[in-house]
């Protein structure tokens, strides 16, 4: 696909309100996550009924509609890919939200961007100027901050979960972008939840519990807000570029310390309120970075950019028995 057919399908605004109505559903899904771990449902419970449970609401509301049709795909192996990697980072994500108060595991997930430049400069070796690495020296100063070494710690499993999901959203929205170039978005999101459900039900029998009205109650909605939010992700990435739209998930802080007071009657501490604006701050210059190198690229340049960064996209799911590209 060329720079130009690229551009004229992005729509900035429409992009970027996407992107926030699709964090207003991840930050309320969280929270019900982390309800639902008090009561009782396991995390392989948690992970496999969010799956599971956005399938048939998928599939009817696609036969109601006469949309069926759109599930057809001639990348069937992409989107197993990318659900693999993709339920690898919901299980960090869970993990955190279950582990942790909900800002801080909101916070951890900022953490994307400087995996990212890391990523860049250690695996594709790109060069990275001293901009990125003072954000990527930021970021993780206030990671530092958050998870508290040398004193009462937080939760040493809750920050690797939430450390884990950084690095795989580092590089899953570029793999969403993709698959969205080609597929609906709404394909993109059943395929996921699909592949996700059959890589989840092994554990089933070993984790699964009975449980009470309310908790499949909470259950039920936490597949209808993960699904909305995963439809609301891809198709903000249809309509606009990576570095525009993930600026937006910083608000999911407000929603997570907003979740935070009303039902738990807390507010971060103060290790989050001084940490928390460090990382912010790291992805918002690493954003600006990456939007002003971009525009000093040569509308050739560009093109050979674009087609790199198919490449990367599409070879390895067309090649077997490579491993799963990180998210």
């Amino acid at each position: 696909m060329t720079a130009q057919t690229r551009s004229s399908q992005d729509r900035p605004l429409l992009a970027i309100s996407l992107r926030i109505a699709a964090m207003v559903m991840l930050s309320t899904m969280f929270m019900l996550i982390k309800v639902a771990s008090e009561r009782g449902v396991s995390v392989p419970e948690l992970i496999f009924w969010r799956q599971a449970l956005s399938v048939p609401l998928i599939f009817a509301w696609l036969v109601a509609t006469g949309n069926v049709g759109l599930l057809a795909t001639r990348r069937m192996g992409s989107h197993a890919m990318r659900a693999t990697t993709g339920t690898a980072g919901l299980c960090c994500n869970v993990g955190a939200a279950t582990l942790l108060p909900l800002p801080e595991a909101t916070t951890l997930g900022f953490t994307s961007p400087l995996f990212a430049v890391v990523i860049t400069a250690l695996v594709l070796r790109d060069k990275v100027g001293v901009w990125r690495w003072t954000a990527v020296a930021l970021g993780f100063a206030g990671v530092l901050i958050i998870a508290q070494p040398g004193s009462e710690p937080v939760a040493p499993l809750g920050i690797a979960s939430g450390l884990g999901a950084g690095i795989i959203v580092a590089t899953v929205s570029f793999q969403i972008r993709d698959l969205a170039r080609t597929d609906a978005p709404i394909s993109c999101v059943f395929w996921f939840a699909f592949y996700g459900t059959l890589l989840t039900a092994v554990l089933l029998p070993i984790y699964a519990r009975p449980h009470g009205m309310t908790e499949w109650i909470v259950l039920g909605a936490i597949a209808l807000t993960g699904t909305l939010a995963q439809f609301l992700i891809t198709a903000a990435l249809r309509y606009g570029q990576v570095a525009s739209v993930v600026v937006m998930d910083y608000s999911s802080l407000i929603w997570a310390t907003l979740y935070g007071w009303l039902i738990w009657d807390s507010f971060p501490p103060s290790t989050t309120a001084f940490g928390a604006p460090l990382i912010i701050a790291a992805g918002l210059i690493i954003t600006w970075r990456e939007r002003y190198l971009s525009r000093r690229i040569s509308p050739t340049s560009a093109m050979d950019v674009s087609a790199m960064e198919e490449m990367a996209c599409d070879t390895p799911a067309e090649t077997p028995g490579e491993p799963a590209p990180r998210p």
